[in-house]
């Protein structure tokens, strides 16, 4: 009889402490289940992390592509912009060198005018003085051939024959005089084709320049 119950209690026993290897068991069950939930969301979070670090890894060398590309576009307009003041700078050269190839030309033009004036007026001055002494040449030869009729013929002659050279040798000094005006106006003539020329020649250099630079 001691025996049976001391076998009753021995199986009560182990059946409690089986019972607790259970509880622990489950309650170690559910610890680990969630430990699992919690890493599972620290790895959730870890992905979405990384994800999020790539996004912006792609996004900051996205950046950095376009930084890249408009200081290179930069640099492009900032030697675009040299060449162009220097073209600038060299066109602004070439307008002056023109405005003073102009102006000695207006100041060349001007004097020459002022010459050729000044000569037309000595010449009209001395083709007046020339007509008047062959008409005074003429009325004076008139009056020596009615002043000498009946007179020593040879005496008459060689007077008459004196004015008439000098009527000669004035007519000869107004066509030297007509000779040199048309000179000059031909000098002029080719003075402004000359600067005309210039002109032209410095314009065509303009242009290739231009060219050559676009």
């Amino acid at each position: 009889m001691a025996l049976s119950s001391a076998f009753h209690e021995r199986l009560h026993h182990m059946d409690r402490t089986r019972i607790q290897r259970l509880s622990l068991l489950q309650a170690e069950k559910e610890l680990q289940a969630n430990k699992s939930r919690v890493l599972a969301s620290k790895l959730a979070d870890i992905g979405a992390a990384e994800l999020r670090c790539s996004w912006l890894d792609q996004k900051i060398a996205s950046r950095h592509f376009k930084l890249i590309t408009l200081k290179s576009q930069i640099q492009n307009l900032e030697v675009k912009h040299e060449s162009l003041s220097l073209e600038l700078r060299s066109l602004q050269n070439e307008v002056e060198e023109l405005e003073e190839l102009r102006e000695k030309r207006d100041r060349f033009y001007e004097a020459k005018r002022i010459e050729m004036q000044e000569f037309k007026e000595i010449t009209d001055e001395f083709a007046m003085k020339c007509r008047m002494e062959v008409e005074s040449l003429r009325n004076r030869v008139n009056q020596l051939r009615s002043s000498f009729v009946g007179n020593s013929s040879n005496s008459c002659n060689s007077e008459i024959a004196a004015a008439e050279r000098r009527r000669l040798e004035l007519l000869a000094e107004k066509d030297c005089v007509c000779e040199n005006i048309d000179y000059n106006e031909q000098a002029k003539a080719q003075l402004q084709k000359q600067v005309q020329s210039i002109l032209m020649t410095q314009k065509q250099d303009k242009g290739s320049k231009v060219k050559s630079t676009g």
